[in-house]
């Protein structure tokens, strides 16, 4: 079971990958904590994408979110491809994405994309309950 979506990186894009990730842990059969932070790392990694992947470019490109279960983990990538990770003296951010991301999830790995863009990797523990 896995999760692929892919949509330009504009704000409309933010609900609807939280509503995506959302739908593919509901029918894999995740409830909380894990929906909620999950949910929630998404987010985040959509909006930076949305704000910052895409600031000198004419149109916004793409952003993707894709998800699937190694084990006992969640593995769950955000990826664009934009001008990638480069300070900006004018952000329009808060600067608290990326922290939020790396609290709320087990891992966070920041890369390249294929393109040359950002790659958000996060994993999250699975609980399995044990077999009566």
């Amino acid at each position: 079971m896995c999760l692929h979506r892919s949509t330009d990186a504009v704000p409309a894009a933010v609900p609807a990958l939280r509503g995506a990730i959302t739908g593919f842990l509901s029918d894999a059969g995740i409830g909380e904590p894990l929906l909620t932070s999950a949910r929630l790392a998404v987010s985040e990694a959509v909006t930076n994408a949305v704000i910052h992947a895409y600031v000198d470019a004419a149109h916004p490109g793409p952003v993707s979110v894709d998800a699937r279960f190694e084990g006992d983990s969640l593995v769950v990538e955000v990826c664009d491809d934009g001008s990638g990770m480069i300070p900006r003296l004018n952000s329009p951010g808060l600067g608290v994405g990326l922290p939020l991301i790396a609290d709320t999830a087990d891992t966070l790995d920041i890369g390249n994309s294929p393109a040359g863009g950002t790659a958000l990797r996060m994993t999250f523990a699975v609980k399995r309950c044990a077999s009566r």
